[in-house]
C-alpha cells in the first residue's frame, strides 16, 4: 500500500536576522552554513550577485554573475541593492509516495533569503551534501524572460563526466564523456546533470529542480574551467522532418527570449549536490526541492515490473501462433505476467492503427478482450503513443484510454526541452491524474521535480539504456556505472533491464530484433536493486524468460519502492555495491566495470535475527561466458560478511528476507 500524502511531519526552526545562524561579515557579504557546518556558502552582492562553496574548507565552486534579463525592465542582479534579509533552519520529513531511494526523506537545511530593490528576491539554502538557489519575482503584470545568466567556475584540474549534446533538441539519451574541463571546447555544450570530480575528488553534480512553465537549462563552455547557462528559446514555428513527419520537428522561427511567464511567481532550483561519490548517489535532493504533492489520493498509483515487447521484438517460440502486433501474442505477454507476479503489460509502437491514428487499435488486435483478459489474470496494460497526436486533444484522449480500462501512457519522442514542452509535460500529467492514469516520459529530457508534484509521472526515460543494444555496442558496464552518479540522481529512469542474452565486448553482436546485453548476466540483474525506477521493464522475451526460470524467479522477488537506501562502495564509472530495504527484508546488488573485483561487505547493517538469502553471482566461467551464474540459497543474520566476487563486467545480488 502506497501512504497519501506529501509531507507527513514538519518542524520548522526559524530565526530572524537579528538571531542570524551565521553573521554578516559586511553589507555586501552574507555566509551560510549547513547544518553540520561542513558546507559554507558565500554570496556577495556588489556590482553582480556571486557566490562561492567551500566544503570541508575546500573551494569547489565560484558562481558569478548571477542575473534575470526581462523585457522592458533593469536586469535583475545587476548593481542590486538588499532591502531586508531573513534566515531560517528547517527540518522536515518528507514522505514520498512512490519512494525510489526512502519512504522518509530528511530535508535539513539553512536557509537565507534576499530580497532585493525592484520586486525580485534570491533564496539560498545549504545542505549538508548540497546547495541551491533560485529567483522570486513579485511583479503585478506578466513578464518576457530574455535570459537568465550565470557562470560556474570549477577551478583548475577539474574534470568532468560531460553529457554533449549536438542541439538544444535532444532526447537526453548522452554517453557521459569523462575529461578533464580544460580540454573541452569553448561554445561545446551539454545538458544536465553534469557531473565534476575536483583535485581533492570532492564531486559536484549540478542539474535543476522545480522546473514549471520555463525552459530546461543547459551549460555552455566559456573559460577554461568555466560553464555559463543557455537555454532553448521560445519556439514560434516548426514544421515536420521529411521521413520522421508524424514525430520529428524541425524548429524554423524561435523567439529572441527563453520564456513568457507570470511575473509572480518562484523561478526553478538551481542545484549542486557536493560529496564523496557514495553522498552523490545517496543524494534526494531534486526531489526535496520540488513542489510538493498535488494529489489529495495516491494509493491508485502502484509500482511494479512491466513485461515488455518492442526491445525483444515481439519474438514468442513454442506457440502454435504466428508472433507479433495481434492479440495472441498479447495474450501470451499476459499470461507470462501473471504466473510471474507482474503487474503490467506494454502495448508499444505498432498497436495503433497509425502512429498518428491513436484512437483505435489495428486491425490483429482486440484491445477490449486483452483489457478483459488482462484484468481476469491481474495484469493491466499501458499504451505507447506518440506525443504530437495526444497533443491534440490530452483530456479527450486519456479520457477514451480510461473507458478501455488502460492503467497508463508511455509518450514518446517529445525531444524538446524548450518552455511550451515543459508546459505539455505539466498538462499531460494533471490530466492524467484526473483519470487515475500513469505516465511514463519517453524521448524525454531528465526528471526535474514533477514526479514528486505528480507521483502519477512514474518514470522518465532521458537515459541511454538497453534499448541501443539492437543497435550499437554503447551500453557498457562503465556506462551503466556512470548512471547511478549522474542521470540517475535527477530521478527515475526507465533504463529497461532484463536483458537474457549476455556477452562480453568480443562477442556482443547487433541485431535490431535479437538484441544481448553488455556484461554478465549477474550484472544485468544487478540493475534491478542498483536502478530506480518505480515502473521497472523486462524487456526481453517473455518465452526466453521461461527458459530461464531460475533468473525470473530472482528479478520478479526484487521491489520497485524501497524504504532506505545505503551505498556500501562507491566510485563513479568503476563499481557500485548498495544496500537496499523494502520492509524488513534487505535486498543487496553490486555491478563493476569491465575490470574483476573482490569486496568483503559486513551486514552490520541489519538489525538482529536471521535472514533467509538467496545469492545471485557471477560462475566461475563468468569472465568467457557472461551469461554463466551460479544460485544460492542459505541463511545469514548480522554478524557475517557476504564475500561479493565480480567477474568483468560482472554483478552480484543478494535477497535477504527476515525469518
Amino acid at each position: 500500500m502506497i501512504m497519501n500524502g506529501d509531507i507527513f511531519m514538519k518542524m520548522v526552526l526559524l530565526t530572524i536576522a537579528t538571531m542570524a545562524i551565521s553573521l554578516t561579515s559586511t553589507a555586501q557579504e552574507y555566509k551560510l552554513k549547513s547544518p553540520d557546518n561542513q558546507l559554507t556558502v558565500t554570496i556577495k552582492t556588489d556590482d553582480m550577485i556571486s557566490f562561492s562553496v567551500d566544503y570541508k574548507d575546500a573551494n569547489v565552486i565560484d558562481v558569478n554573475g548571477i542575473s534575470l534579463e526581462l523585457e522592458g525592465e533593469e536586469e535583475l542582479g545587476i548593481s542590486s541593492k538588499v532591502k531586508n534579509k531573513y534566515r531560517a533552519s528547517v527540518k522536515e520529513l518528507i514522505e514520498a509516495p512512490l519512494s525510489t531511494k526512502s519512504s522518509v526523506i530528511t530535508d535539513e537545511y539553512s536557509m537565507l533569503k534576499l530580497k532585493f530593490r525592484g520586486n525580485y528576491e534570491l533564496e539560498f539554502r545549504a545542505y549538508n551534501h548540497g546547495c541551491s538557489y533560485r529567483f522570486i519575482t513579485t511583479m503585478k503584470n506578466d513578464i518576457v524572460v530574455q535570459s537568465e545568466k550565470m557562470s560556474i567556475d570549477y577551478g583548475n584540474g577539474a574534470t568532468a563526466w560531460f553529457p554533449e549534446e549536438e542541439s538544444l533538441m535532444s532526447h537526453y539519451e548522452r554517453l557521459y564523456i569523462y575529461t578533464d574541463l580544460n580540454t573541452i571546447r569553448k561554445e561545446k555544450f551539454c545538458s544536465l546533470p553534469l557531473l565534476t570530480s575536483s583535485t581533492n575528488g570532492v564531486k559536484v553534480l549540478f542539474t535543476e529542480s522545480d522546473l514549471d512553465d520555463y525552459p530546461n537549462l543547459f551549460l555552455e563552455k566559456s573559460g577554461v574551467n568555466s560553464f555559463d547557462a543557455l537555454f532553448p528559446k521560445y519556439i514560434l514555428e516548426v514544421v515536420p522532418r521529411p521521413g520522421g513527419e508524424d514525430r520529428d520537428e524541425v524548429i524554423t522561427k524561435e523567439a529572441d527570449y527563453i520564456a513568457k511567464t507570470k511575473g509572480n511567481r518562484s523561478f526553478p532550483w538551481r542545484l549542486f549536490i557536493i560529496g564523496e561519490d557514495s553522498d552523490i548517489v545517496e543524494s534526494s535532493l531534486v526531489y526535496q526541492l520540488a513542489t510538493p504533492s498535488k494529489l489529495d489520493h495516491t494509493d491508485w498509483i502502484e509500482p511494479g515490473q512491466i513485461a515488455w515487447d518492442w526491445y525483444n521484438a515481439n519474438n514468442i517460440y513454442g506457440v502454435d501462433f504466428e508472433s507479433g502486433l495481434n492479440t495472441e501474442t498479447y495474450k501470451y505477454f499476459i499470461d507470462f505476467a501473471s504466473e510471474n507476479g507482474i503487474g503490467y503489460i506494454i502495448l508499444d509502437e505498432g498497436w495503433s492503427k497509425s502512429t498518428t491514428d491513436i484512437g483505435a487499435s489495428n486491425d490483429t488486435l482486440d484491445i477490449d478482450e486483452l483489457v478483459r483478459y488482462g484484468n481476469d489474470k491481474g495484469v493491466r496494460i499501458i499504451l505507447w503513443l506518440l506525443w504530437k497526436p495526444l497533443y491534440q486533444d490530452i483530456p479527450g484522449i486519456l479520457a477514451l484510454y480510461k473507458d478501455w480500462g488502460i492503467a497508463g501512457v508511455k509518450i514518446d519522442f517529445m525531444q524538446r526541452a524548450d518552455q511550451q514542452m515543459v508546459n505539455y509535460y505539466k498538462n499531460v500529467a494533471v490530466e492524467a491524474a484526473k483519470l487515475e492514469l500513469l505516465v511514463d516520459f519517453h524521448g524525454a529530457y531528465k526528471p526535474t521535480g514533477l514526479h514528486r508534484e505528480y507521483p502519477n509521472v512514474i518514470t522518465f526515460e532521458g537515459v541511454k539504456g538497453n534499448e541501443n543494444n539492437k543497435w550499437s555496442h554503447d551500453i557498457t558496464p562503465e556506462h551503466n556505472l556512470t548512471l547511478p552518479f549522474t542521470r540517475m540522481v535527477a530521478g527515475p529512469m526507465d533504463y529497461t533491464p532484463g536483458a537474457m542474452s549476455n556477452a562480453h565486448l568480443i562477442n556482443h553482436m547487433i541485431s535490431f530484433e535479437r538484441p544481448s546485453g553488455l556484461g554478465t548476466r549477474c550484472h544485468e540483474i544487478a540493475k534491478y536493486v542498483i536502478f530506480e525506477s518505480p515502473l521497472q521493464m523486462l524487456c526481453d522475451s517473455p518465452s526466453r524468460y521461461r527458459k530461464e526460470m531460475e533468473c525470473t524467479r530472482f528479478i520478479t522477488q526484487i521491489p520497485q519502492v524501497w524504504d532506505e537506501t545505503r551505498v556500501l562502495e562507491a566510485k563513479v564509472s568503476d563499481y557500485l555495491v548498495i544496500a537496499r530495504r523494502s520492509g524488513n527484508d534487505w535486498y543487496m546488488g553490486a555491478m563493476t566495470d569491465w575490470t574483476a573485483r573482490n569486496f568483503e561487505i559486513p551486514l552490520d547493517f541489519l538489525p538482529d535475527g536471521k535472514y533467509d538469502l538467496q545469492l545471485i553471482q557471477d560462475g566461475v566461467n563468468a569472465n568467457k561466458f557472461a551469461e554463466d551464474y551460479k544460485l544460492i540459497h542459505t541463511s545469514t543474520d548480522k554478524n557475517e560478511t557476504l564475500k561479493v566476487n565480480l567477474a568483468s563486467g560482472g554483478g552480484w545480488v543478494a535477497i535477504l528476507k527476515r525469518k
